[in-house]
């Protein structure tokens, strides 16, 4: 049948199968198994999952192999069962397809890094994925999924490996960021091209971001390309609901993008982490539709804010004064008086040219702007750190920042240390947020260091600014933070986001940012909670571009919720400025109605449109 598969997917369009580990997961298999081992220990519910996949209408099912290779089998201990869980993973999946579809066996990344990043060679690489391979083969697989690929070196190998034992059809997948660019920073223009040139039968990708912002990778692939294309999305971004990852993305959703996926030139389309037999069988439905006619989790109050419950008196005996909140800064001083006050978030520049950001900054300025917010731990491309890009803003354009600082990917010490160096060299406006968890995969290995969460993080920074270390030892003088912290109105569980604001608040937290809001109901049931918080709130502001942003923002971001009105009022216009302007006038509106609420909006600036936020500035500073 691998020639069966080429000659279909020239005639029409298949449909691959959703996620493995997603399914095993909610069976009860815990992330800390070999799912694929599961192929040799519970044959039988795999092939469960398979054969709902098939009932659901897939065209193409993936072995359970993904991490079968030896240096992930290794880390269970299970690297001399290669050969056997493989053969075994092809065998159930034949069994379960019979002779209606086909079978690729899937083939993911070995989880270590390779030459030039890495201290195993290329060679080495291409040898651990031949011995997959190999096993593969003999299970009778039909073609090949190499998928989930960050580098382009490793998927390259692996290529390799499969044209040197045989010449069954490859579908060669990368995983990218919302901007398009490998998670190594690979461009599509770049690693388009290069699969194609090693003879992948189809190119694509797959994990790591929802619908929306694959279709625009997509649409740059199928510009370097000519190539057949295969496109895999996950089911938006997981959210963790009662210790369980919950992916956003309705079937009806999935499918709408199919359709458009398919009118970008994808032939083979299906879903990664989080898509169910549910998601196949709309994405089928809109296949067909599209073809040409005939011819609860447990919470616990984080350890950090107990430990300054328990221990305050005994700080309190050595702690020197801090510093008045007035004197702190610019920002502080005005939120203190009781001002309104407005920030702008601009993002760390790729690279380490940031001239235009800080004219972005000046522009800023000299519109009324109090502070810019540079967002931390952006994981799309090289970019500068978000704390030199605020010391370079507040050198160069003479205004003040708001340095958004992420916990995920730093240990405590670590960040006592970056914290007290900002302080040394002049920042002092801080929003602390937890940092959202690693993207994960049906086999996730992605880890985050996450040592404390925000509250954490703020008992740390209230330390500080009363003399002393972590471990309770004085640092001299204090340091004068003005500590901000985010909340979200719209979270889906706000019994756990009021008390984890008032940890926040208790912890020592000045001030507080919320996401976009689109939805002033929300906002003041959210507020009517927290009215004895003491704190300001200041509100988040979004500026709409197009139809697809309103779908992402609705449908793939956890935590911000936008009316299904908004996102019709963003379907009627004709155009780009049509679009663009309608978007002015949804935030404009929020803004007036908002303005009377808070103490201040943090307008975020999508695309670099920074000539819509100047628009918004106008009616509100």
């Amino acid at each position: 049948m691998p020639k069966a598969f080429l000659e279909a997917i020239d005639r029409r369009v298949l449909v691959c199968d959703g996620a493995m580990g997603t399914m095993l997961y909610a069976k009860g298999v815990f992330l800390n198994r070999s799912f694929d081992e599961l192929n040799l220990t519970q044959p039988d519910l795999v092939a469960e999952v398979h054969q709902a996949y098939v009932r659901a209408g897939s065209d193409v099912l993936e072995t359970n192999t993904f991490g079968a290779n030896r240096i992930k089998l290794g880390s269970f201990g299970l690297a001399d069962r290669v050969h056997a869980i493989n053969v075994q993973g092809a065998r159930i999946a034949r069994h379960a397809a019979r002779e209606q579809v086909f079978v690729a066996g899937a083939i993911g990344p070995l989880g270590i890094r390779i030459e030039p990043w890495g201290k195993t060679g290329v060679d080495e690489a291409e040898e651990y994925f031949r011995e997959q391979v190999a096993a593969l083969v003999e299970g009778d697989v039909d073609l090949f999924v190499l998928e989930t690929f960050r580098d382009l070196n490793e998927i390259s190998a692996a290529i390799r490996a499969v044209r040197r034992l045989t010449d069954r059809p490859i579908v060669a997948q990368m995983t990218t960021e919302e901007d398009g660019n490998s998670l190594d920073g690979t461009p599509p223009e770049v690693f388009a091209p290069a699969l194609e040139s090693l003879g992948a039968d189809l190119i694509g990708v797959n994990c790591s971001v929802g619908p929306a912002a694959m279709l625009e990778t997509i649409e740059r692939i199928a510009g370097v390309t000519r190539s057949r294309i295969s496109a895999q999305p996950n089911a938006g971004k997981p959210r963790d609901v009662e210790g369980r990852n919950i992916y956003l993305c309705s079937p009806e959703y999935m499918a709408s993008y199919a359709r458009r996926f398919i009118i970008n030139g994808v032939k083979l389309v299906g879903g990664c982490c989080g898509t169910t037999p549910d998601h196949i069988r709309a994405i089928k439905m809109a296949v067909r539709a599209s073809a040409p006619a005939a011819g609860k989790s447990t919470v616990v109050r984080p350890v950090a804010a107990r430990v300054s419950v328990t221990l305050g008196a005994v700080l309190d005996e050595v702690a020197g004064a801090a510093v008045p909140r007035p004197e702190k800064s610019r920002l502080a001083n005005a939120m203190a008086r009781g001002a309104f006050v407005t920030s702008v978030e601009l993002a760390p520049p790729r690279g380490f040219r940031c001239e235009e950001i800080i004219e972005q900054a000046r522009m800023l300025k000299i519109r009324g702007v109090d502070v810019v917010s540079i967002p931390d731990a952006l994981r799309a491309a090289a970019r500068m750190s978000a704390l030199a890009v605020a010391v370079l803003i507040e050198q160069q354009a003479g205004i003040e920042t708001l340095l958004q600082y992420s916990c995920r990917d730093r240990h405590l010490l670590g960040m006592q240390s970056d914290l007290l160096g900002a302080h040394a060299i002049g920042l002092r406006n801080l929003l602390i947020v937890t940092g959202e968890p690693p993207k994960m995969g049906d086999y996730p290995d992605a880890t985050a260091v996450s040592d404390v969460d925000s509250i954490g993080l703020t008992n740390v920074l209230a330390r500080l600014n009363r003399g002393l270390d972590i471990g309770g030892q004085p640092i001299g003088r204090p340091t004068a933070f003005h500590i901000g912290v985010s909340t979200n109105p719209g979270a889906p569980n706000m019994d756990e986001e009021i008390r984890r604001f008032a940890y926040k608040v208790e912890a020592g937290a000045e001030f507080a940012v919320t996401p976009p809001l689109f939805d002033v109901t929300r906002f003041d049931r959210f507020a009517r909670r927290i009215d004895d918080a003491g704190i300001p709130i200041v509100a988040g502001l979004m500026l709409l571009e197009n139809l697809r942003e309103a779908e992402l923002m609705a449908n793939e971001v956890p935590g911000v919720y936008v009316p299904p009105a908004i996102v019709e009022r963003m379907r009627r216009p004709d155009g780009p400025e049509d679009a663009a302007a309608e978007g002015l006038t949804i935030a404009r509106e929020l803004a007036a109605e908002l303005r009377h609420r808070v103490q201040g909006f943090q307008i975020s600036v999508t695309s670099g449109n920074l000539a819509g936020t100047l628009a918004l500035l106008e009616a509100e500073v």
